[in-house]
C-alpha cells in the first residue's frame, strides 16, 4: 500500500515573491486546533521538554556567568511543515507517519549548539513514550533568521507564513522578508545544483568500489558510510535547490523528511512497508557514526546491494525533480 491522496503536497514550485517592495507576511499564527487532540497533547509535551532541558543546560557547567549565557533564553518554538501547512500523512499501519519539524528562536548564536544545549531534550523527546512521532529541530538564533529573510530564502519565508507558533516571548518579532528576484533564485539555485550533483555519484563511486572488492567487514562498513554521504548529500542537493537552505545535520532521517515534505516523489526510493526496508534505512542512518567508530557494527552483502540500489534510485529523483525546479526558475527568470 501507498501513501493515501488526502494529505498529499502537491510538487509544484512556490510562487516566487518579486517586485521592489518587500513581501509582507503575516504574523506566525498560534492556533492548533487544526490538528486532532493526540497530536496537540503531543506537541504540549515537547514544549514542556524543550523549555525545561533548555533551562537546566543553560544552568549548568561552566561558563555559566557569560552574559549571553546567563541572559540566554528562547524566544519562539515554531512548527513547521505538514503538521503546520495541515498536509500531514498519518497512515502508522504503513510506515508512512509524518514528523514533527520546529524550529526553535533563540537569543544567541552560541546556544544552538545541539550537543551543549539540546542533545538531552532530544533524547527524552525520543524516547518519550507519550509522543508517538519522530520531532525534529533546528535551532537558530533570532539574527541569523532574519538576516535570511533578508536574503529572501524561500526556507524561511514559507515557516513565517505557514508555521504555527507554540511557544512565543513578545517583543522579538521576525524581520519582513525581502523578496529574492526570479534571475537570483535562478542562479542561486544552478548553483547549488552544480556544487552537490556531483557529489553524490563520487559518493556512489566510491561505495561500487568497495562492494566490489572483497566484502570483509572492513570494506561492508567503508561502503555503508559512502552510501550514507550519497544519500546525505542527495537530500541536501534537493534542499538547497528548492528552499537555499541545509539543516546542521547528518541525520539521514531528518533531512528525508525535509526533502520528501518538497517533493513526494522522493518517498519512492524508501519504501516503508516492510520491516526489513525500515531496518536498511536505520543501518544506513546509523552508519555515519558507527560504521567509523563501532566495532560492533556490521550491515550484510544483500542489505549493501538493496541500499545501493535505492541511492542510485533516490539520485535519479534528485536529478528529475531539481532539473523541474531549475526550468521553472529560469522560466521565471526569463519572464520577471
Amino acid at each position: 500500500m501507498g501513501l493515501s491522496s488526502k494529505k498529499v503536497r502537491s510538487n509544484k514550485t512556490r510562487p516566487l515573491a518579486t517586485g521592489t517592495e518587500p513581501a509582507r507576511l503575516t504574523p506566525v499564527k498560534s492556533d492548533l486546533d487544526h490538528l486532532p487532540q493526540k497530536q496537540q497533547d503531543e506537541l504540549s509535551r515537547v514544549r514542556q521538554i524543550l523549555l525545561s532541558e533548555f533551562e537546566i543546560a543553560r544552568d549548568s557547567g561552566g561558563g555559566g556567568t557569560q552574559p549571553w549565557r546567563r541572559n540566554g533564553h528562547i524566544q519562539k518554538i515554531i512548527l513547521f511543515g505538514s503538521y503546520a501547512r495541515q498536509d500531514w500523512v498519518d497512515e502508522p499501519e504503513n510506515g508512512y507517519l509524518s514528523d514533527f519539524d520546529l524550529l526553535i528562536v533563540v537569543s544567541d548564536e552560541k546556544l544552538t549548539d545541539i550537543a551543549s544545549y539540546w542533545w538531552v531534550a532530544e533524547d527524552r523527546i525520543l524516547n518519550d513514550p507519550a509522543i508517538a512521532r519522530n520531532v525534529n529541530i533546528i535551532v537558530h538564533s533570532l539574527a541569523e533568521v532574519n538576516e535570511a529573510l533578508g536574503r529572501g530564502e524561500y526556507f524561511w519565508a514559507d515557516i513565517v507564513r505557514d508555521g504555527v507558533a507554540l511557544y512565543e516571548v513578545p517583543g522579538h518579532p521576525f524581520a519582513i522578508a525581502k523578496p529574492m528576484s526570479a534571475g537570483d533564485a535562478a542562479s542561486m539555485a544552478a548553483h547549488h545544483f552544480e556544487g552537490r550533483f556531483g557529489d553524490i555519484d563520487l559518493w556512489l563511486e566510491n561505495a561500487s568500489s568497495m562492494l566490489k572488492g572483497g566484502m570483509d567487514q572492513r570494506r561492508r562498513k567503508n561502503a555503508a558510510f559512502q552510501l550514507h554521504q550519497a544519500v546525505e548529500t542527495a537530500y541536501a542537493c534537493v534542499l538547497l535547490v528548492h528552499t537555499f537552505y541545509f539543516p546542521r545535520s547528518h541525520n539521514i532521517k531528518f533531512l528525508r523528511s525535509l526533502a520528501e515534505d518538497i517533493d513526494r516523489r522522493l518517498v519512492q526510493a524508501w519504501p516503508r512497508e516492510s520491516r526489513v526496508d525500515r531496518r536498511r534505512f536505520e543501518l544506513l542512518k546509523r552508519a555515519y557514526v558507527e560504521a567509523r567508530y563501532s566495532d560492533a557494527y556490521d550491515v550484510s552483502s544483500e542489505d549493501l546491494q538493496a541500499l545501493s540500489k535505492a541511492a542510485v534510485h533516490l539520485r535519479d529523483l534528485v536529478d528529475a525533480v531539481c532539473q523541474e525546479q531549475l526550468q521553472t526558475l529560469r522560466q521565471q527568470a526569463e519572464t520577471d
